[in-house]
């Protein structure tokens, strides 16, 4: 039961009971509803930056999921990007080197993705930093893995091919000459025979008489044959494939004709002195992947004793005259 109130009244020096009408109640209820609605808009605006909702406090959880998953993948491609460099020094240093196929740049293992953002769709995501480094790395990795996964496909190719490479690597001599006394000038500096001048010598003079055989020194196609009144005379290119030419120059006459296939040791043509060329004799060179290089080091060790291959490399490094 609510209290009685009472109001003084100077005129008649009494109180007066204070009748409570229609609009008393109006006003106090609105007094009370103004402060609900002031406190419930306080509490709205206020209470999520307080405390956090059931939803707030499960996507904390999630986050903090995916923030420990994202970095259990960081460590895990770290053993991946470990393993990949042991898989690529291994492919660079053994495979490759046992079938002398070209070692693959870094530039190319490590390309990064140029051209268009790949990665804009997740700059405004929340720890993009995280979410971008990792995004990267995986991209990385695969491309690693490409590049791994296609020069394996070579290497599986070259393994297959491995008797027919060793087929056709320029392997023997040109010209019969297990005594080495057909050995003339070898690789290197040589005094020119005609302009008196020290010149490089891209290749090795064999002497021997006009008309002597001389052989394919791998197996190949005969890729060029010129006539040619100065410079090599009469000459053969062949193609040895991976990589390999040999070219025999001032021949005397041709066996084969161009395009066709040649086994190592088939005769291919005779000694002769056609060309630049002051005697008969037969200037060979090879050529791997488009360089001239020694052909010393290609011959087979097998077919000479140690001091017999001393010898020939001692005769062909004297820096004597050449014949072309």
């Amino acid at each position: 039961m609510s209290k009685v109130k009472y109001r003084y009244n100077p005129e008649t020096l009494s109180y007066d009971r204070i009748q409570k009408g229609f609009q008393y109640y109006l006003f106090r209820v609105s007094i009370y509803l103004t402060t609900i609605l002031l406190l419930g808009l306080v509490l709205y605006f206020i209470y999520p930056y307080v405390f956090e909702s059931p939803k707030e406090k499960r996507q904390t959880r999630e986050i903090q999921q995916l923030l420990a998953q994202f970095d259990i993948m960081n460590k895990k491609l770290d053993q991946v990007e470990l393993v990949l460099d042991d898989i690529e020094l291994r492919d660079e240093n053994i495979y490759r080197s046992i079938f002398q196929a070209d070692s693959i740049p870094q530039s190319i293992r490590r390309a990064g993705f140029g051209g268009v953002n790949r990665y804009q769709h997740l700059e405004d995501m929340n720890n993009s930093e995280l979410v971008l480094n990792t995004a990267r790395r995986l991209d990385v990795v695969m491309k690693q893995l490409y590049v791994q996964s296609t020069s394996f496909d070579e290497v599986i190719d070259l393994a297959k091919r491995k008797d027919e490479m060793l087929r056709s690597v320029p392997a023997i001599m040109p010209i019969s000459n297990s005594d080495l006394r057909r050995t003339a000038s070898g690789w290197g500096y040589r005094i020119h025979p005609i302009h008196k001048i020290r010149k490089f010598h891209y290749g090795m003079d064999f002497t021997a008489p006009k008309g002597t055989e001389i052989y394919s020194t791998g197996d190949g196609v005969v890729s060029k044959i010129t006539n040619e009144v100065r410079g090599y005379g009469k000459r053969i290119e062949v193609d040895h494939g991976f990589g390999y030419k040999t070219l025999y120059a001032h021949l005397s006459e041709f066996n084969v004709k161009r395009g066709q296939k040649v086994k190592r040791g088939e005769v291919i043509g005779y000694v002769g002195n056609t060309g630049t060329s002051t005697a008969a004799h037969l200037h060979y060179e090879v050529i791997e992947k488009g360089h001239k290089v020694n052909p010393q080091h290609y011959y087979f060790k097998e077919d000479f004793t140690a001091e017999q291959y001393d010898r020939m490399i001692q005769i062909s490094s004297n820096s004597n005259q050449t014949f072309d």
